[in-house]
């Protein structure tokens, strides 16, 4: 018998309709636990008459917030977790840096704004937060066309609360 020799594609796992799990709750459990210390500011600060009083008039509900969030760190799990199942260890580690960059920038953001109540610093990390969004969709559309495309709503809702943070300043 024939011993058939994988190739690199099929050592990375792209061609693999398996899931991994493990990777896939490892990817669950750091994108929550950074939205985690990121609202430990945020709810403290919804709450603030400061912020009642900077917010502007175009601002959702309070309760949009926590169900749009949930969503986008969800969709950027999934984002991560498709860019690591179909890359090389390599890639793996570029892959991470820029994930981890953008996940500090993001609780910065909160940070900034709610802990400092600094419209002004959190919307220059707010620039940074959207030039890491796109080096994150770049970055994973090369291993996972739909690992980029679920960034799209995370930078399209940064974009909004740039607006939002612009008109606090």
């Amino acid at each position: 018998m024939k011993k058939r020799v994988k190739n690199k594609k099929e050592e990375s796992g792209i061609n693999s309709k398996k899931k991994n799990w493990k990777v896939l709750i490892l990817c669950l459990i750091v994108v929550y636990l950074t939205a985690f210390i990121g609202s430990i500011f945020t709810s403290a600060g919804t709450g603030s008459d400061w912020y009642k009083s900077t917010k502007p008039s175009i601002t959702p509900p309070n309760w949009v917030f926590p169900v749009v969030w949930n969503v986008l760190f969800f969709l950027i799990a999934l984002s991560l977790y498709l860019s690591l199942v179909h890359s090389n260890r390599n890639y793996r580690k570029k892959i991470a840096v820029v994930f981890g960059i953008n996940f500090i920038l993001n609780i910065l953001w909160s940070f900034f704004y709610f802990k400092m109540e600094n419209p002004f610093y959190a919307f220059i990390d707010l620039i940074f937060l959207e030039i890491s969004i796109i080096l994150m969709m770049t970055v994973t559309f090369k291993v996972s066309k739909k690992s980029g495309y679920l960034l799209i709503p995370y930078l399209i809702w940064v974009a909004f609360a740039g607006i939002l943070n612009w008109l606090s300043i």
